[in-house]
């Protein structure tokens, strides 16, 4: 077997994307197998270079010593996670996707025929075959059949479960065109992804995620059901913490979480044992399993998750009876707090030890290891104090004009040709 086909790129998604890792000169067989895309929700360039400059995230320095890094570029306008993470497996900008945030407004579609977890109201009468009303649009954890639970409120075997069953198809929009179906996720995009392409190709496909919806990586399959990713893993982000039997990769003790953080966004350790619950199925992935660790799966052809911790760390205000942590920065110059470098500290660790799995799988050869890509779905404008700024939004679309705001992101490019095996 040649040695290349255990070649494989990462990819991570933050607000810079690099891609290191490459060999100087193309090999005779450049095809790269494998390719495991990371997405780092809020960190902007400025986290990467100073963080690389003060030394704390030595495993994402490494990996960018032999990137090309691209910086001028731009991300989805709106910048969010819906929008971004849709441009970053279609290369499609919101009017292309049809996809401008998580809950937003479609003049073509009808509310859902029950109201969601988060009030958008819905009833059985609200849509008629043919009639068309128009409705907002909701895509997040309401949609869920309990989103106080880890796993959504489906009834998985293991209780740390969850995935694209959890969503409850009576609290999704209705097409009127269509008798008045569900529009899932995956269907309500309007280009294919790479999953899918990937997919057809008979090539196996998996993704980590913070919502159940997100399963929408898949593309359209015109089904209830998201084929083109093989194994979809997504504990809901915005449920009720509880203890993990786990550890995280700076060894936080999970077993014993936060109690004053409410949902997992909500304290600065407990968004990092739930990032290393998706941190732990990626190294699942690695080894050939199922993103529990259940065997017999091959390693997947394109693969990866979403961190939250540093997207969490910027933003947050943690309350500790009364005493408060503050995450962000401490200037203009992007300086992070305690708070906020333990984020990024605990995320360069993860992917350390996604790196330490790839090596030890023979998935990573120092010497031809093929091309590793840092991009990002989003990231928040704002370094402490700087307040945020509008953008101008399409006439037929609707975003929180509190979300609204604008985003860059770095881009990059192998050194060698890159692909996968026809």
């Amino acid at each position: 077997m040649s040695g290349n086909l255990r070649r494989i790129r990462i990819c991570v998604p933050m607000a810079i994307l690099l891609w290191g890792g490459t060999a100087a000169r193309p090999s005779a067989d450049s095809t790269i197998r494998h390719v495991l895309l990371i997405s780092i929700d809020g960190m902007h360039v400025l986290d990467y270079d100073n963080c690389v400059a003060a030394g704390t995230c030595p495993n994402l320095a490494l990996l960018g010593q032999t990137g090309v890094s691209y910086k001028h570029t731009s991300a989805s306008k709106p910048s969010d996670s819906f929008p971004g993470l849709t441009a970053l497996v279609t290369g499609g900008t919101p009017k292309s996707t049809g996809v401008y945030y998580d809950v937003a407004y479609d003049r073509l579609l009808s509310p859902p025929a029950e109201t969601t977890g988060n009030g958008l109201t819905g009833a059985p009468g609200l849509c008629q075959n043919g009639v068309v009303t128009g409705t907002r649009t909701e895509y997040e954890e309401g949609v869920d059949i309990d989103q106080s639970k880890l796993g959504g409120g489906f009834p998985y075997a293991n209780p740390i479960d969850g995935d694209f069953r959890s969503i409850k198809p009576s609290r999704l929009p209705r097409d009127p065109m269509a008798g008045c179906a569900p529009v899932y996720p995956w269907n309500f995009i309007r280009t294919n992804t790479v999953y899918g392409v990937l997919h057809a190709r008979k090539l196996r496909t998996a993704w980590s995620d913070k919502h159940a919806v997100y399963a929408a990586v898949s593309g359209p399959t015109g089904t209830t059901t998201p084929d083109n990713v093989d194994d979809y893993y997504s504990p809901d982000v915005n449920s009720d913490v509880n203890p993990l039997s786990i550890k995280t990769a700076i060894n936080d003790d999970c077993s014993k979480p936060d109690p004053f953080g409410g949902d997992w966004t909500g304290s600065f350790q407990n968004i990092r044992c739930y990032d290393q619950l998706k941190v732990n199925a990626v190294l699942h992935w690695i080894d050939g399993k199922t993103h529990l660790g259940d065997p017999a799966a091959a390693v997947p052809n394109i693969f990866g998750m979403n961190f939250q911790a540093v997207s969490v760390g910027q933003k947050l205000l943690e309350n500790k009876n009364g005493v408060i942590t503050k995450g962000g920065y401490t200037d203009a110059a992007g300086t992070p707090t305690p708070a906020m470098l333990a984020q990024i500290e605990f995320v360069d660790a993860a992917i350390g030890q996604m790196v330490t799995e790839l090596k030890t799988r023979g998935l990573y050869d120092i010497k031809d290891p093929g091309a590793v890509r840092f991009d990002g779905d989003h990231r928040h404008r704002q370094t402490w104090p700087v307040p945020c700024r509008s953008e101008a939004i399409l006439p037929d679309s609707w975003t929180p004009a509190a979300e609204q705001r604008d985003s860059t992101l770095g881009l990059a490019w192998p050194r060698v040709p890159v692909g996968f095996p026809d």
